[in-house]
């Protein structure tokens, strides 16, 4: 029997949708750290280029090796919108606001949200969803400086 996608709800004390962002790069670096492989999920191209940007520069001391999916799907640490993540199952981060069609054949997905209508109402669909699904579901009120 296949184990269900463990879903992880990050609600942040910010209204910043940037702030997501920077949440996202902290789970990526946790995640390589301990030898998994991520997937962002980023809501169009656009945003995949900000990403791509933040990974190289959220830390000053560090960055995190990635990249964009269509350059190299194989890097432990991808970021990509719309494409299949062929080979990643390992680790989704959603940073659309919607359910990624692929989203089941991960091990774990983290959903990340700030405290901004636009995100947090496609986010409570997206929780029901999994909900009524018979997904397992955490939620993590996590604290923002600034």
């Amino acid at each position: 029997m296949a184990t269900m996608t463990n879903i992880d709800f990050y609600v942040l004390s910010s209204s910043r949708p940037e702030a997501r962002l920077h949440f996202a790069c902290r789970l990526a670096r946790k995640a390589w750290e301990q030898n998994r492989r991520v997937y962002l999920h980023c809501a169009d191209e656009a945003a995949v280029g900000a990403m791509d940007e933040l990974l190289w520069s959220f830390r000053p001391d560090s960055f995190l090796p990635h990249a964009p999916h269509a350059d190299q799907p194989n890097e432990v640490i991808v970021c990509g919108c719309g494409d299949t993540p062929d080979p990643h199952n390992d680790f989704l981060i959603n940073l659309s606001n919607d359910t990624p069609e692929f989203f089941s054949r991960f091990n774990r997905l983290a959903e990340i949200l700030v405290e901004h209508d636009p995100i947090l109402v496609p986010a409570r669909e997206r929780f029901r969803f999994y909900r009524k699904r018979g997904y397992p579901l955490n939620t993590h009120q996590i604290r923002i400086a600034g």
